[in-house]
């Protein structure tokens, strides 16, 4: 190709755009008119852009976001929610396009007077450049090349404008980040990690760091598109060769050892919500950034941000389409960088733990000095020991089920039973826990989330001390249920539906909460307008509309002691 017909946008790298509007706005028309264009992927293609999971997911991996805004209306709820998200998960580069300024006579005043306006309200979002072009999609004015129906405009064309941001100046001066996304043996003796580097420059005899191990080594080979070069920029497909044999796995990532990310269990965050269903603190979902992934939390949300005036309200929760700051917590420590300071690695997705739905997406702020401070002390007498001394095996056996099923009547025969025998146990009662531990909650469903989160916990000591530890609890969500689950070991966990049909627990009514919650003086009641999700696998069902209360808390036993939890006994003894 002739130098002169080399495209101005050759050698940078390719801009990935979300757009933002409503429908009637012209967003499915302009993403037409710019999509396929050589240096520029559009990431919310027509089609995905009202499916939540896949918008949260845009907004994880967008460089820019262009705002449509009609001329004829101006600037509304809905193009501030797109500047605000945009910048919430991470964007840096807003583009304002103002669209349909044909019907408005291609009005300089109302073009300048939209363009003001965002300006003014994403001033206070922070983002690192603002833009705004006019354009009428339906027509290509303004799209590809200059229209003249715009001469007091001397700004370039929205394909133009987009190739030419800079979307990082800093990028290549910041430390080196490379997220480990690969791991070959090009022979026996020899591995090769490979990835995307972020940011920063790496070279051949640089040292670096695990960010999380903290083990160090040096940089012996550097393969970029898989051929030996000396060094390596951002964007580039990276495979470094290390000089000591370093465990190494995908999803971790190379520092510089004098640049190493904050490792902690907890950071503040801001938190774009995409989904349906509203956030649930407390509940585990999975937290993806810098491609590894980590079991988390939101343990509370400390405002939500009015998209209006971008002021700071009161929030327990978010819904579709709010943006808050938040605190996260971590199963597990993780190395994670300030996206002040590094935008490339700090921004993150929130997916449902077992779907792996993509729920919200948001930036790290910074590392709470309580999750880096705080750490596990090693305890002399460990669970095998305690257990040992109790001649049985710990475990948690969760009773779940409707408000009148018969949890608690099973559980504490089944309790019972198991004292006659000399086990030594503990029994969870949801009623009882109210009265002390969880009195504080009610019974929305964040509060719901939290009151097994809490007895999850105690139930893990419990385990741990070496206790058979019988939890009856309604436990409306499978979530939260498969999240005490997740805290101990897979044998120590025995989920028992106790089923009953809503009509006979309606009919039992032991505490009058039926006729409560029928009369409108009981909202969010489990069964009738709250919902209960059952056991899709539980590793015993028990029918308390047709069965003996005696036997079927002998049915938990059997079960029990064909586990190993408890020994079995001679029927013949006695």
């Amino acid at each position: 190709m002739p130098e002169d017909d080399v495209p101005a946008h050759a050698g940078r790298p390719t801009v990935r755009v979300s757009v933002g509007a409503a429908p009637e706005d012209g967003r499915s028309t302009l993403i037409e008119r710019i999509a396929g264009h050589d240096g520029i992927a559009v990431v919310n293609a027509e089609g995905r852009v009202d499916n939540p999971e896949d918008t949260a997911k845009d907004a994880a991996q967008a460089d820019v976001t262009v705002v449509i805004v009609d001329a004829r209306s101006g600037l509304t709820a809905h193009s501030k929610q797109a500047a605000a998200c945009a910048c919430m998960t991470g964007v840096r580069h807003l583009v304002l396009a103002v669209n349909k300024l044909d019907l408005v006579g291609w009005d300089q005043h109302a073009f300048q007077t939209i363009a003001e306006a965002f300006r003014s309200f994403t001033a206070h979002l922070g983002p690192a450049t603002t833009t705004a072009v006019p354009v009428s999609a339906l027509a290509g004015e303004n799209i590809e090349t200059p229209s003249a129906h715009t001469p007091w405009y001397d700004g370039p064309p929205l394909i133009a404008l987009l190739r030419a941001i800079d979307l990082d100046p800093d990028c290549a001066a910041r430390p080196f980040r490379l997220p480990v996304s690969a791991v070959s043996r090009p022979d026996p003796d020899h591995r090769h990690y490979g990835g995307t580097l972020a940011c920063g420059t790496l070279r051949r005899g640089d040292a670096v760091q695990v960010a999380l191990s903290g083990v160090t080594s040096t940089i012996t080979r550097v393969l970029v598109d898989g051929e030996d070069a000396e060094s390596a920029g951002p964007g580039d497909a990276v495979a470094v060769a290390l000089g000591d044999h370093v465990d190494l796995s995908s999803g971790d990532m190379l520092v510089p050892p004098e640049h190493r990310p904050q490792v902690t269990s907890q950071f503040a965050a801001h938190l774009t919500w995409m989904s349906d269903e509203p956030l649930l603190p407390g509940r585990d979902y999975t937290l993806e950034v810098a491609g590894r992934e980590v079991t988390a939390s939101v343990t509370g949300v400390k405002y939500r941000i009015d998209l209006e005036t971008l002021r700071h309200a009161p929030a327990r929760t978010l819904r579709h389409g709010e943006i808050g700051a938040c605190t996260i917590a971590l199963a597990q420590p993780m190395a994670v960088d300030d996206f002040a300071d590094f935008p490339q690695t700090a921004r993150f997705l929130l997916k449902e733990r077992y779907a792996g739905r993509a729920l919200a997406a948001g930036t790290v702020d910074f590392a709470l000095r309580r999750g880096v401070n705080v750490h596990v002390q090693p305890l002399a007498v460990d669970k095998e020991r305690r257990t040992a001394l109790k001649r049985q095996k710990s475990c948690i056996v969760w009773f779940t089920g409707l408000s009148g099923a018969g949890k608690s009547t099973v559980a504490n025969l089944v309790e019972g039973k198991l004292a006659a025998r000399g086990q030594h146990t503990y029994l969870l009662d949801g009623d009882n826990i109210r009265y002390g531990l969880n009195k504080d909650l009610g019974f929305t469903d964040v509060d719901r989330v939290e009151n097994i989160r809490r007895v999850g916990e105690v139930a893990k000591l419990f385990v741990d001390a070496g206790l058979i530890v019988l939890c009856s609890f309604i436990s409306p969500f499978r979530a939260e249920r498969e999240g005490v689950r997740g805290l101990v070991q897979p044998a120590e966990f025995i989920e028992v539906y106790v089923r009953a049909p809503l009509t006979v627990c309606e009919a039992r009514d032991p505490k009058g909460l039926y006729a409560k919650s029928r009369a409108g003086r009981l909202p969010n009641f489990t069964g009738i307008d709250s919902p209960y999700e059952e056991p899709a696998e539980p590793e015993l069902l028990i029918d308390t509309a047709s069965g003996d209360p005696e036997a079927l808390a002998d049915a938990v036993i059997v079960l029990l002691e064909s586990r190993g939890i408890v020994a079995r006994t001679d029927p013949g003894a006695g």
